[in-house]
């Protein structure tokens, strides 16, 4: 190998080196430790248990106190069951690794509605307890974040 070939070899992968030294933390996706791993899997079975058997199941049962407060909101029984049906999806979905935090973030959501709604139908009576639930939701969806990626990845290949 003549010089100006071993020259130009060692150019090619000092830059090499550096653009894959400099690219790196951009597309290095840091993941939780064990214990942030488990605390979060922790608190996802806690909150899905709460959306599923103390929030999904008295609406979807038509328990008296459920009804009187949807009736109280003015939209139906039928809100009332749609409500609970993606509580109840969204409590399910919460521990399935890969919905985790497409879940906590559709949570989100319905906690957002659940405080405009206990402001303006029953003048921000309970309201602290929607934005009280949005916290650990927001953790879910930080932690599983990766999760998240993933699943738009898969569902984008099926595009």
């Amino acid at each position: 190998m003549s010089d100006s070939s071993l020259t130009t070899a060692r150019t090619t992968t000092a830059r090499t080196t550096t653009v894959a030294a400099t690219a790196a933390p951009v597309t290095a996706r840091r993941t939780p430790s064990r214990r942030t791993h488990l605390t979060v899997r922790v608190l996802q079975i806690v909150l899905a248990l709460f959306y599923v058997g103390a929030s999904a199941a008295p609406k979807l049962a038509a328990l008296p106190a459920a009804v009187e407060s949807f009736d109280t909101i003015g939209f139906g029984h039928w809100f009332m069951y749609a409500v609970g049906v993606l509580e109840l999806a969204g409590g399910i979905a919460l521990v399935v690794p890969l919905l985790s935090g497409v879940s906590a973030l559709a949570l989100i959501g319905l906690m957002i509605g659940a405080f405009v709604v206990q402001l303006t139908s029953f003048d921000g009576e309970n309201a602290l307890t929607p934005l009280l639930l949005i916290l650990p939701l927001a953790l879910i969806a930080r932690v599983r974040r990766n999760e998240t990626a993933r699943l738009v990845a898969l569902v984008r290949a099926r595009l």
